[in-house]
């Protein structure tokens, strides 16, 4: 199995991690939260790091915790990681509409008052596409990403705000690495699941 898998490792892409940046897990990676997943990081520093799975649904919504919201359009929930997974965070688009709120890049944020976020939501305020919301957050302690990375465990790349706000399933891995150049092609033919081949 070693041999098989280093037909399809490559050399990390040294582009570097930061806040805002994306993380595409390699395809042998079969950790039940980070196959295939890509996180966007939302804090990165010598503390450590700490970022969301975007493209892992739950299968639950929002709506079904919250009465209030119970009429609003389905809102789903991802799977953000391993950490807290008990409590609900979110990312949004909406900048200083929603206090607290901590700017991840221009157009990105993360977290900040629900209350504020329930009102706007409820105004009759379009928000798909503006809010996601995750179950649990990834987190690194101080170099552990970074070791990560040189390992080539992660590559470290970019992506634009409507396609995180957009990506739902591994079909996000899939584009990510499409989007990475040739180099990266042989992952995507990695099986999910060598041990079935």
């Amino acid at each position: 199995m070693a041999q098989y898998k280093d037909i399809f490792k490559i050399k990390h892409n040294d582009l570097q991690p930061e806040k805002g940046k994306i993380l595409i897990s390699e395809p042998f990676l079969q950790d039940a939260y980070f196959q295939r997943s890509v996180v966007l990081l939302v804090e990165h520093n010598h503390n450590g790091s700490m970022g969301f799975v975007v493209n892992k649904p739950t299968g639950l919504i929002v709506n079904d915790f919250f009465p209030e919201l119970k009429k609003s359009p389905v809102i789903p929930i991802y799977l953000g990681g391993p950490v807290s997974s008990n409590r609900l965070f979110f990312i949004h688009s909406l900048g200083p509409v929603i206090p607290d709120s901590v700017q991840i890049e221009e157009n990105l944020y993360f977290d900040g008052d629900f209350e504020a976020l329930k009102r706007y939501m409820l105004s009759g305020n379009p928000f798909n596409e503006r809010i996601k919301f995750f179950l649990g957050y990834s987190g690194w302690t101080k170099n552990q990403l970074d070791g990560e990375i040189v390992r080539d465990s992660w590559l470290v790349s970019h992506s634009s705000d409507r396609s995180l706000m957009l990506a739902h399933d591994d079909s996000f891995w899939t584009r990510s690495v499409e989007l990475l150049g040739r180099p990266y092609e042989t992952w995507i033919n990695y099986p999910k699941n060598p041990e079935m081949n």
